[in-house]
């Protein structure tokens, strides 16, 4: 399977899980939209859209930097409508932009609630809502949420309900428009980390160095997205995976390759549910996930 000639449309891609999905594209000779808020550096993200462009053009990709918020209906619409123009239509959308805050009920502010849903759940349906045209004229069209599985428990919610919210917001459009599409051929699936990936949003958000070194690296992300793209569209839909097991189920037995630091127990994610277990070899420490960890309430 190769995606030479094929176009991806990629929110929140300028770094992290975003860009290495786009990376991974890129080494095939795909177009990659990269469509994100960064056009200027930020002071504490590294990373912008353009930045982003220059890697994805190196690693042997075609890269169109589109500043984009996710919230704005004719900045989405436009962007997908200038993507299928400069490279002829677009195969894959990935939504992978999401806001993140881990605080209690009572210490949300209101502003960050907005944020976090207006993105999150609100970005991804708009996402594809206007994608779905430019979709139905592909080959071998996917939708991809960077989103959790739909496992309903109070445990994933009490801690920090606005941003449980947001995030199972993202699967429940995965799991209505998979259906939708489903007689258009068009495959909708969900793909979520098992261990936490070390991103930017990772370290200066939530749990600092030492749970960068508990984590894997966005690469994992990458290859299952790749792999999810190689499927048939009009078959390999509604699902909800988990990085390494699907990984597993496609051959890949060498896990340690995403390690951060191999001397490190992996931590724990958030949302992950404990069926389907992890990959032989493959050990969680359960009792340590970004919550436990010194650094873990972001500043306001």
């Amino acid at each position: 399977m190769s995606l030479k000639g094929k176009t991806l449309f990629i929110t929140g891609a300028s770094r992290g899980i975003g860009l290495a999905i786009a990376l991974r594209a890129a080494r095939d000779g795909a177009n990659i939209a990269i469509a994100a808020k960064t056009d200027q550096p930020h002071p504490k993200l590294p990373g912008t859209i353009h930045t982003a462009a220059a890697e994805i053009e190196k690693a042997g990709g075609r890269a169109l930097p589109l500043h984009v918020d996710v919230r704005d209906e004719d900045q989405v619409k436009g962007a997908l409508a200038r993507t299928a123009e400069i490279f002829g239509g677009i195969d894959i959308v990935v939504n992978n932009a999401s806001a993140v805050q881990v605080t209690p009920v009572e210490q949300t502010d209101m502003k960050r609630y907005d944020l976090m849903n207006g993105v999150n759940a609100r970005g991804t349906f708009m996402v594809s809502k206007f994608a779905i045209p430019y979709l139905e004229r592909a080959q071998n069209p996917h939708i991809l949420m960077n989103s959790p599985p739909l496992d309903m428990k109070e445990k994933w919610f009490a801690p920090h309900t606005a941003y449980s919210m947001a995030k199972f917001g993202m699967s429940m459009v995965v799991l209505g428009l998979a259906g939708e599409l489903r007689p258009k051929g068009i495959a909708v699936n969900a793909l979520w980390p098992r261990a936490t990936i070390a991103t930017s949003a990772i370290q200066n958000l939530l749990g600092g160095d030492q749970i960068m070194r508990m984590s894997r690296k966005p690469a994992i992300m990458a290859d299952a997205a790749y792999a999810v793209f190689s499927k048939p569209a009009r078959s390999f839909t509604g699902h909800f995976l988990i990085d390494d097991t699907f990984l597993y189920g496609e051959g890949v037995r060498d896990f340690e390759q995403y390690r951060v630091d191999p001397s490190m127990p992996l931590a724990e994610v958030f949302f992950t549910p404990s069926e389907p277990p992890p990959p032989p070899g493959v050990v969680i420490d359960a009792r340590r996930d970004i919550r436990d960890l010194e650094g873990s309430r972001p500043k306001s």
